[in-house]
């Protein structure tokens, strides 16, 4: 094999071994994140709802208030939207 085919195999070698550590590091990582979900539960914490609010923590500011102006818009036009306290 020449040179520049062996150099390219040594590389790609090099990607799919990166590759492969990097995989295994994010495994790591989402077993731990897993586990931290599970502490919260069994401290009483509802999980859906962390999910949810690590969601929303991740979005920009103005991004969330359009979702969740549009959101109410929905639920108004669905009659599921609560009435403003002190409306009778």
């Amino acid at each position: 094999m020449s040179d520049a085919g062996a150099t390219a195999r040594d590389q790609l070698r090099s990607y799919v071994e990166r590759i492969e550590r990097l995989e295994e590091e994010k495994k790591s990582i989402a077993d731990d994140i897993k586990d931290v979900y599970g502490e919260a539960k069994a401290m009483g914490y509802d999980t859906k709802v962390l999910r949810k609010v690590i969601a929303i923590r991740k979005q920009d500011q103005n991004d969330r208030m359009e979702q969740e102006a549009i959101l109410d818009t929905y639920l108004h036009a669905l009659g599921m939207a609560p009435e403003p306290q002190g409306a009778e």
